[in-house]
């Protein structure tokens, strides 16, 4: 059957369908649209088009588009700008402005795709026309013909099934586009829109994954080699098939070459420049889990998981991945080590803080993140054990009534809690009769620190723990001074940290700061410190921590320079702990199992604990000014109340 017979049958089809409706449509465009779209009938009849009673006021609106906003992946970076992780869902994407793209991407994009885009209305009438002879000689839609706005509208709209009834479709919602955004808009919403492989949306990240740099720095061959992907992005992919891909490359220089859009020296030139490929990433793991973890944990919170995997932030952590990374090796090391003395299947985490800002420095939450995710440092609720008696002390010297020099009966005694007796016991079951405080801590006597708590009141101990930012359960029983509650060891290396800084505190924080693609401040952590508790009762608990590791249980810790610290050992040998801190740094290390049995008859913070806590610290503080610690005598004295 000829083209002609073809095409008179066509018509007379055409003349049967509800003219209203079209040309309803049509009559919304003007000049040159109309004889757009008379061109396009024309091709879509001959192209063999049948059932076009549709109805084009159920199409979507494109009017929407002027607030759209396409999804972005979150990026996550260590304190210096260094990328941590991507996070996404389906799509992998960071949206650009078209001045931030290179024109030699541009340019390729348009000679490979629509040569015509800032020429026609929204179709290319001799493009359809072309193929329409295509698909009727295939008898089947095997060329689209679209123009770039119509491949957007497709991509935002439509799905993606190819049909004689969508392109009448594409073709109607790019007019109703054109009218409502400006051709650059359209460019670029479409460059940041369009698939170019492995999971790569937009021509950032495709640039950053294929060629390791910035859409704006593509040199022409860069630039040619990806406009050749967009038809079939991992077919003619460079990591797939080089071959193919440059002869993709070779293509669109030659049509860029035929517009008179380059050289023939360019083309020359960029046939011979050799392709540096970057690596593909989309689906590659974070290179600090527990960091980037926690803040993905901390986003979903404030934004949502929507927001987290579509919304484009740019997040700074307060992280630098080499301390980071020196921690989690440091716990590895130890973790064998402790193996060796008896302390099988142990698991451990670290929280390193600075006292000053309350930004995290190190977040370790087990021994490996690839065996297991679970965050030991942020999730494992445990026991602190004697870790716990600070509070209660800085409690008694906040009251005006104690000093590190009070002297305190470390003998027998019995409280009546609930509907039993309690009978605190020291770890060793001796007594030492009247000691000062500062001994009582240094030794980490319970029978004292249970008395002080009693003294104070439960309650108020209890209260100085919220201010702390303790926040889970516990209560007023006769045990609590001895830690008979479930903390994170983020939550003690916090609160240590606020008594470090003379009862300074802004909330420990591992974001440092969030934007959003466009640059907006989201959330910015700059330390804003309040005062939350005493300064002189914070200088004496320090003065009083300090003899615990330069005389007490935790001398295991001693460094060379002021640390004040306590350790921390269940009375089950479960949970052993060691916490201590230096003006500039606070570090708190846990060992336990997490069956949550016995670790070992013999586990102690101080003996297993301690060295692995100086380990880390002299690492961490190397290079580090030696400071000391203010004395009490340095601030007023509370009140006795």
């Amino acid at each position: 059957m000829s083209y002609f017979k073809v095409f008179e049958e066509k018509k007379s089809q055409l003349e049967t369908l509800p003219r209203f409706e079209f040309f309803k449509e049509v009559g919304q465009v003007t000049g040159g649209i109309l004889l757009s779209i008379f061109m396009l009938s024309s091709s879509i009849v001959a192209g063999g088009l049948v059932g076009l009673a549709i109805s084009f006021r159920n199409l979507p609106d494109v009017r929407q588009l002027r607030n759209f906003v396409p999804s972005e992946t979150t990026y996550i970076y260590d304190i210096k700008g260094k990328l941590l992780a991507r996070i996404h869902g389906e799509a992998n994407r960071q949206v650009v402005p078209l001045e931030q793209i290179s024109p030699n991407l541009k340019r390729a994009v348009l000679a490979s795709e629509d040569s015509r885009f800032y020429e026609h209305h929204g179709i290319n009438p001799g493009g359809i026309g072309r193929a329409a002879l295509v698909n009727l000689a295939a008898g089947d839609v095997r060329e689209g013909g679209s123009t770039i706005t119509m491949q957007l509208v497709k991509n935002l709209f439509l799905s993606q099934k190819r049909a004689f009834t969508r392109k009448i479709i594409e073709a109607v919602l790019a007019i109703r586009l054109e009218q409502v955004l400006s051709k650059d808009e359209i460019l670029e919403m479409y460059l940041n829109q369009v698939y170019w492989g492995h999971n790569n949306y937009g021509v950032q990240t495709a640039a950053r994954t294929y060629f390791k740099k910035s859409a704006q720095n593509l040199t022409l061959a860069e630039s040619a080699m990806m406009a050749g992907l967009i038809q079939a992005p991992e077919e003619f992919s460079p990591f797939v098939n080089m071959d193919l891909a440059k002869q993709k490359q070779k293509e669109v220089l030659g049509r860029m070459l035929e517009l008179n859009w380059i050289s023939q020296q360019e083309y020359d030139d960029a046939l011979k420049e050799k392709i540096k490929l970057g690596q593909i990433r989309s689906f590659q793991g974070s290179a600090l889990p527990y960091v980037t973890n926690t803040v993905a944990q901390e986003l979903i919170k404030k934004f949502g998981r929507e927001t987290l995997l579509k919304g484009g932030m740019q997040v700074q952590t307060t992280v630098d991945t080499n301390f980071q990374m020196m921690a989690e090796k440091t716990i590895k090391k130890w973790h064998l080590i402790l193996e060796h003395q008896g302390l099988y299947n142990n698991q451990m985490a670290l929280v390193a803080i600075d006292p000053r800002t309350h930004f995290v420095k190190a977040l370790v939450g087990g021994v490996d993140a690839k065996t297991s995710e679970f965050n030991r440092a942020t999730q494992a609720h445990r026991q602190p054990g004697s870790s716990f008696k600070p509070f209660v002390y800085y409690t008694a010297f906040a009251s005006g009534r104690f000093t590190p020099n009070t002297t305190i009966l470390d003998t027998p005694v019995g409280y009546r809690d609930g509907n039993g007796w309690y009978y605190p016991r020291n770890y060793d079951n001796t007594f030492m009769g009247a000691i000062p405080i500062r001994t009582a801590l240094a030794l980490s006597r319970n029978i004292p620190a249970v008395k002080l708590g009693k003294a104070v009141g439960m309650n108020k101990v209890i209260e100085t723990c919220r201010t702390l930012g303790i926040m889970s359960p516990m209560a007023p029983v006769s045990s609590l001074p001895l830690g008979a509650i479930g903390v994170t060891p983020l939550e003690m290396a916090s609160a240590y940290a606020t008594i470090a800084n003379y009862g300074w505190q802004s909330p420990a924080t591992i974001i440092a700061r969030i934007t959003d693609s466009s640059g907006n401040v989201l959330i910015d952590n700059t330390p804003k410190p309040k005062l939350v508790l005493d300064p002189w009762a914070s200088a004496a608990t320090l003065d009083v921590m300090q003899t615990v590791v330069n005389e007490g249980t935790g001398r295991g810790a001693a460094i060379d320079r002021p640390v004040a610290g306590k350790t921390g050992t269940t009375s089950s040998e479960k949970d052993i702990w060691f916490i201590g801190t230096v003006p500039q740094l606070t570090t708190a290390i846990w060992v336990g199992r997490d069956d949550n049995r016995q670790l070992s008859g013999h586990a102690t913070g101080g003996g297993m604990v301690a060295p692995v806590w100086r380990d880390f610290m002299q690492k961490a503080l190397e290079g580090v000014p030696v400071k000391t610690f203010q004395l009490p005598s340095k601030f007023p004295r509370p009140k006795s109340n």
